[in-house]
């Protein structure tokens, strides 16, 4: 089958595992599960937003990087302290510092069946999940199937959306709450060596 890859790259990226809540510590996430696919493909094609839980005009992805970084970032918990200083109540928010793992220069390539799909996902930037991880559209390139799933090519992990003996869970669907299971696909050396 005949695939129009757009190749996004940026500085850095932090995908957060399902898992992890308020840890201390917590590495980014190496793959993109289908809601996050599903998310992106909103994002480009705003006209499936009314298509909930599917993914129509994506058919595969890849996810590379150079490393992964360990930055500090403050946050504040959700509620407030109240305590009351004579005659007045003062309110705070206690902040924590915890260590995120991060993505360095990673690049996602994204393929679609049809040419005109790539088109328009070359004009736009993407999020991998905070608003400030955006990466950019570089090229589009057209291949095959086969050369898709070559080493050398397009290397990268990639979550097959399917469940079979080698699936795990990789989380609940938002929309849907319904159990998301893939199984990792790593193709070539998915951590890139070139900075």
């Amino acid at each position: 089958m005949e695939l129009f890859v757009v190749k996004y790259s940026g500085p850095f990226g932090f995908i957060k595992p399902w898992t992890a809540v308020r840890d201390g510590e917590t590495f980014s996430q190496q793959f993109l599960t289908p809601s996050i696919i599903e998310g992106i493909e909103k994002k480009l094609f705003p006209e499936l937003l009314e298509q909930k839980g599917q993914i129509v005009k994506i058919v595969r992805h890849r996810l590379t990087y150079h490393q992964i970084t360990q930055q500090q970032e403050v946050i504040q918990t959700r509620g407030w302290n109240q305590t009351k200083k004579g005659s007045k109540y003062l309110f705070e928010r206690p902040t924590a510092i915890i260590i995120r793992g991060v993505l360095l220069n990673p690049t996602l390539y994204l393929a679609f069946k049809e040419k005109s799909d790539a088109e328009v996902a070359s004009t736009q930037h993407i999020c991998l999940i905070r608003n400030e991880d955006i990466i950019l559209p570089k090229d589009i390139i057209e291949t095959s199937t086969e050369e898709f799933d070559s080493d050398t090519l397009f290397p990268g992990f990639e979550l097959m959306f399917e469940k079979n003996e080698n699936s795990f869970l990789v989380g609940y669907n938002r929309l849907t709450n319904e159990p998301m299971y893939g199984w990792l696909k790593i193709v070539g050396t998915p951590i890139q060596s070139n900075m």
